[in-house]
């Protein structure tokens, strides 16, 4: 996917990987911002709240978006 994000200088390819991670048996995920969320207990809560996550950012800086249904596709 070749596209250019607000803060990029030029288009770039950009991969989308998967947020969740299981560490120890309990489930985190990664933001854009380096941080580790969690842990939740299942796979299912971390991406329920990684959606959360998502608009909570946007809703701070004022984008109304629709919501992600989903992260892996």
């Amino acid at each position: 996917m070749l596209n250019k994000r607000e803060q990029d200088p030029t288009p770039a390819v950009h991969f989308r990987t998967d947020r969740v991670s299981r560490v120890n048996g309990l489930y985190f995920f990664s933001t854009r911002e380096n941080t580790l969320e969690g842990p939740f207990f299942t796979k299912e809560d971390a991406e329920r709240e990684t959606d959360a996550y998502i608009r909570r950012m946007q809703a701070q800086k004022g984008v109304l978006l629709d919501p992600p249904s989903s992260l892996n596709g």
